[in-house]
């Protein structure tokens, strides 16, 4: 059986800290075509900070580092909204509009979905993920939404009519999830989705506090956001990750796609389309070009020297670091395994006999620069590409932006 590789690419729009004193207020006002809007919640996307409209209206978020923000509002009766917002400088005030939801059942086309729970079941595998915190993952209301299965395009789709609510007893969040978008291509497995979450804290006594505490920081440790905060402040070695390069190459053995196909078909069809007699030995046999056609059309090398952040990352605009890089990189985290569970996931990457189990993904950019801010949010998630122990880490394994892990006692 082949071994199924699935590619990641995450968006998860995010606020971003920076190394600056100075903090900002964005504040503003929430209202829909009519009048303004009490009680409408505020969030920061990535965050836990969250705040309500007062009953003129009007909210403010205070101590606001510089960075980029997305706000979400939300509030009964109208689409959910997200604005984006750069505070550089100074406090901003912003105009929200809010747009009333006009879906009704009177008006609604109910088109029924014979395969809505194999739809659902693809989703929380490739949406919340099949990590050991997913099995105490639950989203809870599955209602909102609407799946498209094009066969033709051969990719699945999904749109949530609201905000997802996702309890995550695993690590002690209720998340409100804003999905823009959701997208698993079937053909090259290769999965896409991108929101705006917010964290809030799940109540809990002493006891499950303690549980989460190490559970959080299990989750954080090697992870997407923990590498790029490590690499923004050049201490990659001191946190346990190592970077090598992968580099692809063509397979020398294998014969080009067209001169394969050509002499298949040469082996199997006669000229007036009758099948010829199919020889199976020697060179050109069929069975020596259907060997051909299932070989790697690449090979990967791996360079076990050390990639080194001076010569990796660069300064880009303030506060942003941006790094730029041909070919892949295989990012090792040697502070923990793999769990057990991972084995069996189709995403283990390849990897000499001497790293063994440890933690071990692949980067492949997509963009000409990956841009990171000093929290290791990804400036455009769209730049990169995921797979390996990444990709197998979805929204079970979130932490907020803000979390730092405890300081350990020397």
């Amino acid at each position: 059986m082949k071994k199924i590789c699935l590619l990641i690419m995450l968006f998860i729009a995010l606020g971003f800290h920076t190394f600056a004193q100075e903090t900002y207020v964005i504040s503003g006002t929430v209202k829909d075509k009519n009048e303004f809007l009490p009680g409408a919640a505020v969030y920061v996307s990535g965050y836990k900070i969250a705040t309500s409209t007062n009953g003129e209206g009007k909210f403010t978020l205070a101590k606001l580092a510089p960075g980029n923000y997305d706000i979400l509002v939300q509030m009964i009766g109208y689409i959910p909204y997200s604005k984006n917002v750069v505070v550089s400088d100074k406090s901003i005030n912003i105009s929200i509009i809010l747009t009333e939801s006009t879906t009704q059942l009177n008006t609604v086309v109910i088109r029924p979905d014979p395969n809505r729970l194999y739809h659902i079941s693809l989703f929380k595998d490739f949406f919340i993920g099949k990590t050991p915190n997913s099995d105490q993952c639950k989203i809870l209301n599955l209602q909102v939404l609407t799946f498209n299965d094009d066969r033709a395009k051969r990719l699945l789709t999904a749109n949530a009519s609201d905000f997802l609510i996702i309890e995550n007893k695993a690590l002690g969040y209720k998340i409100k999830y804003l999905l823009e978008a959701f997208e698993y291509d079937y053909a090259s497995k290769i999965i896409y989705y991108a929101g705006h979450p917010h964290f809030e804290e799940l109540p809990g006594n002493a006891s499950k506090q303690r549980r989460w505490a190490k559970a959080r920081e299990l989750a954080y440790n090697g992870s997407i956001q923990h590498f790029f905060k490590s690499l923004y402040d050049n201490t990659i070695a001191q946190q346990g990750f190592v970077i090598n390069k992968l580099v692809t190459t063509p397979n020398p053995m294998r014969q080009p796609d067209s001169l394969i196909n050509a002499n298949v078909k040469r082996l199997t069809t006669g000229r007036q389309g009758v099948i010829n007699t199919m020889t199976f030995n020697g060179n050109d046999s069929l069975s020596y070009w259907i060997r051909q056609r299932n070989l790697s059309k690449n090979i990967n090398t791996l360079s076990r020297a050390n990639v080194l952040v001076d010569t990796l990352v660069k300064k880009d605009e303030v506060p942003l670091k941006m790094m730029q890089f041909t070919d892949a990189l295989f990012v090792i985290y040697n502070k923990e395994k793999e769990d057990a569970r991972f084995q069996n996931s189709g995403n283990r990457q390849n990897r000499p006999f001497d790293i063994g189990d440890t933690q071990v993904s692949v980067i492949n950019i997509r963009h000409p620069k990956v841009r990171f801010y000093s929290n290791g949010s990804v400036y455009d998630p769209m730049s990169t590409l995921y797979s390996g122990y990444w990709a197998y880490e979805k929204v079970a394994d979130l932490t907020p932006l803000e979390y730092l892990p405890a300081k350990k006692a020397n």
